[in-house]
C-alpha cells in the first residue's frame, strides 16, 4: 500500500491471469459484442467478447479482442472472421442474457451455438454472416485490420457497413438512440454483469459557460 491509500500493482511483476483479473475487474463495465460469423463450411458461429469498443466514426471501427486456445490455435470466431473476412456483432440486452451465456459454451466447431441456445437469425444485407433476430442491435461489418498481439490474442478491427436497430429504438430523422429502451447489458468482472437502466445525464459544459458560473460562485462564496 502506497502512503496515499493506494495499492500498487507493476504489470511487469505480475502473470497474465493477474493482469487478466485486475484488468477485467477495473475497467467495467464492458460492452458485449456477441459475434456471429460463418464458417467456410457454412456453420453459424456465435461468441459473447467483452473486450469490445467502438474507436472510430469516421471510418466507422470497431474492435474485438480474441484470444486463443490454450494450444494457440484460433477460436471459430478468429477463424471464420481470418477465412471470410465479416463478422457481425450484436448487442446483447437483458432479454439474450441468457441466450448469451449458453453461446459462451465451448462447443465443438461443428456445433452450431445458435441451434443450441434456441436463438433465430437473420440473413445479412452487407456480410454473408447473420445476425440474431432476437438482439436490439446489430453492426455489419468487414475486417478492416487485425493486430497480432503475441501468440496469444488478436485485435481484430471491423468497418461498420451497415447498422439494424429495431424501430422503436431510433429517431430516424435526429439518429437519436433510445439507451434505455435498448437495454443492454455489459460485463463486470468474474461472473458478474450490469443492467444499463439507471442513468444520469452530465452535460459538459462550453468554456464561457463554465467561466460564468466560477465567477458566480467565487462572487458568492
Amino acid at each position: 500500500m502506497t502512503a496515499d491509500g493506494f495499492t500498487r500493482f507493476d504489470f511487469s511483476d505480475l502473470s497474465p491471469r493477474e493482469r487478466y483479473k485486475l484488468l477485467i475487474g477495473t475497467v467495467v463495465p464492458r460492452p458485449i459484442a456477441l459475434i456471429t460469423t460463418i464458417s467456410p463450411e457454412g456453420v453459424v458461429n456465435a461468441a459473447p467478447y467483452s473486450f469490445f469498443n467502438c474507436l472510430s466514426a469516421d471510418p466507422a471501427i470497431l474492435a474485438i479482442g480474441v484470444e486463443n486456445h490454450a494450444d494457440m490455435s484460433f477460436k471459430d470466431t478468429a477463424h471464420n472472421i481470418r477465412m471470410t473476412e465479416e463478422f457481425t456483432v450484436n448487442i446483447v440486452d437483458d432479454a439474450l442474457a441468457e441466450a448469451m451465456n449458453i453461446c459462451a459454451i465451448s462447443f465443438p466447431s461443428e456445433t452450431s451455438e445458435i441451434d443450441q441456445a434456441g436463438i433465430t437469425t437473420i440473413a445479412g444485407t452487407h456480410v454473408v454472416s447473420p445476425r440474431i433476430a432476437e438482439a436490439p442491435a446489430a453492426f455489419e461489418c468487414r475486417r478492416h485490420m487485425t493486430l497480432e498481439l503475441g501468440k496469444s490474442r488478436e485485435i481484430i478491427l471491423g468497418e461498420v457497413k451497415g447498422l439494424f436497430l429495431r424501430d422503436h429504438l431510433v429517431n430516424p430523422e435526429t439518429m437519436h438512440v433510445d439507451q434505455i429502451a435498448l437495454d443492454a447489458i455489459g460485463r463486470m468482472g468474474g461472473h458478474g454483469y450490469s443492467r444499463t437502466r439507471d442513468q444520469f445525464d452530465l452535460k459538459t459544459p462550453s468554456l464561457t459557460d463554465w467561466e460564468k458560473a466560477r465567477h458566480q460562485a467565487v462572487g458568492t462564496g
